[in-house]
């Protein structure tokens, strides 16, 4: 059985990814030798049960944003028994297993090999992207690459670490955004290695990794600039 675990955390009030998971359910369930996920309590009851009936294990946690949401599904893997850990987007992950699941498999049995990797994507699977991401993170990846001194992709909602940088994570995670402050806690604080690797299947899918509400073009691209600046503020205050 794998020596990795999945971590993952979804907000879905409608549901919308019930069959999707259905599809590739089985693909993860073989991957991974845990599985844990935390779910917000606003989110579909149907999906709550159809995660209930899997091999997951399932958390319920008040809808208090995205990065608590992945403090919470770190700290509720430390319950179980895996040395290491790859955390993904639940969207992400779904997209990611049914079109590349052979990569997926791949990146999973390697991510024992280091402390901490970060997982970026690839030109062709950045270029999936709507262009206010493109543009947006090119800034914050640029940041985070200048403070660990390698080129990274820090943003695309995935990454993978050991159980001892799992609880570096749990004990200094504090801040609005995760992305950039968690290569940080390990590069800064643990002083351990922190690694990067790219990867195809973190491509965009409108109608899964979408956002849901209709906004203008340019609510768009402020918002996308804003979570930038947190991103990227938070690189390089940590440790400091």
């Amino acid at each position: 059985m794998s020596q990795v675990a999945l971590l993952t955390v979804t907000h879905d009030l409608e549901g919308k990814n019930i069959e999707l998971f259905k599809q590739v359910q089985k693909g993860l369930e073989d991957i991974y030798g845990e599985l844990f996920i935390t779910i917000s309590d606003l989110s579909s009851t149907e999906l709550v049960k159809e995660m209930e009936r899997s091999r997951f294990k399932v958390k319920i946690i008040p809808k208090e944003g995205a990065a608590q949401a992945r403090r919470e599904v770190v700290k509720f893997g430390l319950t179980g028994q895996s040395q290491h850990f790859h955390y993904c987007d639940f969207d992400r992950l779904l997209t990611w297993s049914k079109n590349h699941l052979d990569e997926l498999k791949n990146i999973v049995s390697v991510m024992p090999n280091h402390d901490y990797l970060i997982l970026g994507r690839t030109e062709r699977a950045m270029n999936t992207h709507p262009m206010e991401w493109i543009e947006t993170e090119k800034i914050t990846n640029k940041i985070c690459s200048l403070e660990l001194g390698k080129e990274v992709d820090i943003t695309a909602g995935s990454c993978s670490f050991s159980r001892e940088c799992a609880k570096y994570i749990n004990i200094f995670s504090k801040e609005k955004m995760t992305d950039a402050e968690w290569a940080m806690i390990i590069h800064r604080i643990a002083k351990l290695s922190v690694d990067y690797a790219q990867v195809e299947g973190l491509e965009y899918h409108e109608d899964t990794n979408g956002i849901p509400r209709i906004i203008s073009d340019s609510e768009k691209w402020l918002g996308r600039l804003q979570l930038s600046l947190i991103i990227s503020q938070t690189a390089l205050k940590i440790g400091k």
